[in-house]
């Protein structure tokens, strides 16, 4: 199976935003990060750990993005998350963000993202291996 046939483990619908457009009229390219934290929060609410205050966490190590398509306004995204390793003490998420349209999603991919956290003990600082219960919620 490929990563889309995988079914994602969180679909974040996001609508765009008049100000999420640059003066080329499209939306700037910083906002698709925007996009594909919003799905990770949404994914991490959906696992337990949306409002997490403990000594340790998830902290963001790297995050990019592959810009397929133009976005323009007005318009809604799927922006689908699934994970695609996991680690000792880290996990990859990878995103994809389609254009919902009245009959479903569009297949044309607008953009892919992939984001690697890293559990941390934000007390002491460095890495911590991963909860087992969140290494089994991924998969």
């Amino acid at each position: 199976m490929t990563e889309t046939e995988t079914p994602p483990l969180y679909v974040a619908e996001i609508p765009l935003r008049w100000s999420d457009m640059d003066s080329l009229g499209h939306v700037n390219n910083a906002v698709y990060f925007t996009y594909c934290e919003t799905a990770r929060l949404g994914l991490l609410h959906h696992l337990g750990l949306g409002d997490y205050q403990g000594e340790v966490g998830p902290v963001v190590a790297t995050a990019s993005c592959t810009f397929k398509e133009q976005l323009t306004f007005p318009a809604t995204l799927a922006v689908e998350v699934r994970c695609t390793k996991v680690g000792r003490t880290s996990f990859t998420l990878g995103y994809t963000l389609k254009r919902k349209t009245t009959e479903g999603l569009d297949p044309t991919l607008v953009c892919t993202g992939e984001s690697v956290l890293v559990w941390v003990d934000l007390v002491r600082g460095g890495s911590v291996p991963l909860p087992d219960d969140l290494r089994q919620a991924l998969g």
